[in-house]
């Protein structure tokens, strides 16, 4: 399954779901994330908590969308938004994937100063968390209205 996480600035909460997808899959998932005014850089809390998981953080790099709206991009199966709502952030909208989900997260980044590392450590465990409900999930026997209702109640795991 091809999965693309977008986000505004691609640096933080859709930089990390790409990485626990891809360290987490075992190759059944293969994530790419981008975003819609992407940052430039992968923000330094999100590599920090990654290595610190394990995970290998030498291809996560800030992007834009636009890479993966050309005509030889991977086909996505599916398209997950990340954006959260307390900052009335506008969410990228991805036309053409067959499925698409929100799972909605309160931007790490906007924390203040000591509390930045636990507002990125709570992003990460509730990406986590809805990730492996995700990889639980038996893909290949459900039909497409199926797995949007799972994916869309997997978006509410806190």
């Amino acid at each position: 399954m091809n999965i693309l996480v977008l986000c505004t600035g691609n640096s933080a909460r859709s930089i990390l779901l790409e990485s626990i997808f891809n360290h987490s899959s075992g190759g059944a998932i293969q994530a790419w994330s981008a975003g819609s005014k992407p940052a430039g850089q992968v923000h330094p809390h999100s590599l920090a908590l990654l290595v610190a998981r394990g995970h290998d953080t030498s291809d996560l790099r800030s992007k834009s969308w636009d890479e993966f709206a050309v005509p030889d991009a991977p086909v996505m199966d599916l398209v997950i938004t990340v954006c959260g709502s307390a900052a009335s952030e506008i969410c990228p909208f991805w036309p053409g994937a067959p499925l698409r989900a929100h799972w909605g997260v309160d931007d790490p980044a906007a924390a203040a100063g000591a509390d930045q590392q636990s507002a990125f450590q709570t992003a990460f465990d509730i990406l986590n968390r809805r990730a492996r409900a995700l990889l639980a999930l038996d893909t290949d026997r459900l039909s497409p209205a199926a797995l949007q209702q799972n994916l869309d109640m997997i978006g509410e795991l806190p």
